[in-house]
């Protein structure tokens, strides 16, 4: 066992049988004495439903993998080169393949019985566009391996943007910005950067928060279960107590008649003995008058 197949087999489960996979992975490397891997094994996260979807794009459809890479990868050149030429036609296919690929991935999600909002939706389609900006992003979605969505790259233009114009000549001074221009485009870009700092803040400790709810909603789901046990056992108990007292009542009910003909037979049988002893009482006195008259 190692942790790459482990992690190749959770992320390929359905969303509500990764953490119970998980579980029985991390103890059986327990179990082995393989103490560094149940950690590594415990720390891999559930997929959110829009990474789920994500990866089975991936898994089920691998053919549509590298188009999308190699789509990613002009893209950027064109980007870098300003090749207005070439970013026509790519931005369109970029446009196209991604709303393909997104509904595909949608429509994978419903057939496995796990329809997406338009939420989730949203987040497929923004991993897809993060696989066209960022190399790192494309590796790791072509993993299969997602337990999030993927941002975008700041900068990288919208499926909707228009491209820039390649510059044909060397530059003149009249394409050059003033100097007052260019201190507002550094301050711009200034405050750009420290806004796109504390978008990453927020977005770590979001990220953390997200992780910290999700341990809980795990320790929460383990208590349900061990109380929904609980309550099984309690429940099967009754069951049984009720069948119990049910065929006890049943046999009091017996007794009771039992009862009641014993006494009836008592009585009847108390009345014969009576009967009997006055029979026998008045054949010995008849029997007295016999033997006293043949004595006399």
């Amino acid at each position: 066992m190692d942790l790459d197949a482990v992690a190749e087999e959770l992320y390929g489960l359905r969303p509500e049988q990764f953490i119970a996979a998980r579980s029985e992975r991390a103890a059986a490397a327990r179990s082995a004495g393989e103490r560094a891997l149940a950690e590594e094994i415990d720390r891999l996260r559930r997929p959110s439903l829009s990474a789920w979807a994500g990866n089975i794009l991936v898994r089920e459809e691998r053919d549509q993998v590298q188009p999308l890479i190699d789509l990613g990868q002009a893209l950027r050149r064109a980007h870098r080169d300003l090749d207005g030429e070439q970013l026509r036609p790519l931005v369109h296919q970029q446009r196209m393949l991604i709303g393909a690929l997104s509904r595909q991935a949608a429509q994978l999600a419903a057939d496995a019985g796990h329809p997406i909002g338009q939420d989730a939706q949203r987040e497929v389609r923004e991993t897809l566009q993060a696989v066209l900006a960022d190399p790192d992003a494309a590796r790791q979605w072509a993993s299969g391996r997602l337990a999030k969505p993927l941002s975008p790259t700041i900068g990288f233009p919208a499926t909707t943007a228009k491209p820039p114009r390649r510059r044909t000549g060397p530059p003149t001074a009249a394409t050059e910005p003033p100097p007052s221009r260019r201190s507002e485009t550094t301050a711009a870009e200034k405050r750009h950067r420290q806004r796109l700092d504390e978008a990453r803040h927020k977005a770590e400790e979001a990220d953390r928060d997200l992780r910290a709810r999700e341990a809980e909603a795990e320790e929460a789901t383990r208590q349900a279960r061990g109380a929904e046990e609980r309550r099984a056992a309690l429940q099967k108990r009754v069951e049984a107590l009720t069948q119990e007292l049910s065929r006890t009542e049943k046999e009091l009910e017996q007794a009771r008649a039992d009862e009641r003909t014993a006494s009836e037979q008592a009585q009847e049988t108390g009345r014969q003995v009576r009967h009997a002893r006055r029979r026998a009482k008045t054949a010995a006195t008849s029997l007295e008058r016999l033997v006293s008259r043949d004595g006399g």
